[in-house]
């Protein structure tokens, strides 16, 4: 059972998406049915957000579970969350096929991890609700 990093502390989310992956996701839902989002640590997929039927991808023991985007869970290696735990992870959408395994939003997309730092006031907020 992969660990649970508190994704919102007073409406500070770890994890959130654009309207536009919001509905790419909602439209990917609606042809495979329910997905699971995993941040690729680099090699293959870059660092774009892998995109996976649910079942066909393994979550680890360890892996942390960040919160959940368009409705679907989006995970994250612990070791690479010590890098980027001081960052909102923003999916987007982008132009192009995926580098990975990913699955595609639609024809010529994939889907990107934009982000931005927490300010020193989320931060704190992150911190006193116990967020890693």
């Amino acid at each position: 059972m992969a660990a649970v990093v508190p994704s919102t502390a007073a409406g500070v989310d770890r994890v959130t998406a654009t309207p536009s992956a919001v509905d790419a996701i909602a439209r990917l839902r609606e042809r495979r049915g329910p997905l699971v989002f995993y941040q690729s640590g680099g090699c293959c997929g870059g660092s774009e957000p892998m995109c996976f039927d649910e079942g066909d991808f393994t979550i680890g023991d360890n892996d942390l579970l960040l919160g959940y985007v368009g409705g679907c869970p989006f995970y994250m290696d612990p070791r690479q969350y010590e890098t980027w735990r001081h960052t909102q992870l923003i999916v987007d959408v982008g132009e192009g096929d995926p580098e990975g395994f990913s699955l595609q939003p639609e024809e010529g997309r994939h889907f990107v991890t934009r982000s931005r730092l927490f300010t020193a006031e989320e931060l704190v907020t992150l911190a006193r609700e116990g967020a890693r």
